[in-house]
């Protein structure tokens, strides 16, 4: 059986760890309630044998899940939407409106990380994109609801992070399931100081403006807790949505200030004081960690944070 690393969270709620890249680095998220399930997000495909586990270990049968949710088409969110979906025989897929005709067909996402990784990274990475029967797909715009059980579900379009992105509020739980809306925070950086959150501003639509919005609509809910993707349960919101939003602002300034030419040269310029802006962050937060551990963390993060704020100085450039 897959190793489940898991944490059980109050009110119905389990934390899968999908063994993307390293432990601790993306969560999806299985609710439950008077016999049926969903899950929020789902990893890689390499993920699912973890969530078919859970449900095994947890005596669910693959029946009583009603519906799978990817917070947004990135693929270490839904990567493995179609794979479980497969498995998953009752289960309807719920995306939003911009991301639903890249489950139904993922040839552009398979060919858009291909170009990226090369054929063998990707498969090692993601594995297989399986597609999405049309029928068994549901667009849910702002405001939709989902009903399982005895638990309602609001969709909420969040745009900033990307534009096919949506949030999901768990009345019951009086919690966001937020995908990467509301940051990024590791819990190796957890200390008594609390938690450190960072804005992922990977490629190709981060919005400063309308991100800040978007966490000015969250936030207005009131909610008790946040479920991050990336990574696990955080508390706190108003004071750590506070956080983000100065980290998106502080993101976009330094992106700004960039003299380089667009391209690697501007993205190694970013990156470098992206890297700078992380660990004065972190010395103020308190955080114990050795400046190569915090690297070895946080890598891959701000390589891609740089690339996306590149990516973004070219769109405005070219308007």
């Amino acid at each position: 059986m897959p190793n489940l690393d898991t944490i059980e969270y109050a009110n119905r709620i389990t934390c899968i760890d999908t063994h993307y890249q390293r432990p601790g680095l993306a969560a999806c998220y299985l609710v439950e309630s008077e016999g049926e399930a969903v899950f929020i997000d789902t990893g890689t495909s390499h993920s699912v044998p973890h969530l078919l586990a859970l449900l095994e270990a947890k005596g669910i049968a693959p029946s009583q899940v009603k519906y799978v949710i990817p917070t947004h088409v990135h693929l270490d969110h839904a990567g493995g939407s179609g794979e479980l979906m497969r498995r998953l025989p009752h289960a309807s897929l719920v995306i939003h409106p911009y991301g639903a005709k890249h489950m139904i067909d993922p040839s552009k996402l398979i060919a858009g990380a291909t170009a990226v990784y090369g054929e063998a990274e990707f498969e090692k990475q993601f594995g297989r994109l399986v597609p999405v029967d049309e029928t068994r797909v549901i667009e849910a715009p702002d405001q939709t609801c989902i009903r399982f059980g005895e638990r309602e579900l609001l969709i909420l379009d969040t745009p900033g992070h990307a534009r096919h992105h949506f949030c999901v509020y768990d009345a019951e739980s009086q919690a966001f399931f937020t995908g990467d809306t509301f940051g990024l925070s590791y819990r190796e950086f957890d200390n008594e100081n609390g938690q450190f959150i960072m804005p992922p501003t990977t490629p190709t639509q981060f919005d400063p403006e309308t991100w800040l919005a978007t966490l000015r609509k969250l936030t207005a809910f009131s909610p008790q807790r946040i479920y991050l993707t990336h990574y696990g349960e955080i508390g706190n919101p108003l004071e750590m949505a506070n956080k983000l939003s100065q980290g998106i602002e502080d993101f976009a300034a330094i992106a700004r200030a960039s003299s380089a030419a667009p391209g690697p040269q501007r993205v190694a310029e970013i990156r470098a004081r992206l890297n700078a802006w992380m660990m004065q962050g972190l010395e103020a937060h308190g955080c114990r960690l050795e400046a190569e551990t915090i690297d070895e963390l946080m890598s891959m993060d701000l390589t891609l944070d740089a690339q996306g704020l590149d990516a973004w100085l070219t769109r405005l450039e070219q308007a």
